[in-house]
């Protein structure tokens, strides 16, 4: 993630199938910026790290 500057997980989705979290990447990677910060900001209005939550 260095490449990035990638410092915390704001937004999580979850998956029982690989295949439909695969097509999900994919839709959201042809989204336009504002509509990312927008589903994010849906969840989690201040951008707080999710990351504790995977464990």
């Amino acid at each position: 993630m260095r490449r990035y500057s990638i410092h915390r997980l704001v937004h999580s989705e979850v998956f029982d199938d690989p295949v439909e979290a695969i097509g999900r990447e994919k839709q959201l990677k042809r989204w336009k910026r504002e509509w990312k910060i927008q589903l994010i900001e849906r969840d989690n209005l201040d951008w707080s790290d999710l990351s504790d939550l995977l464990i």
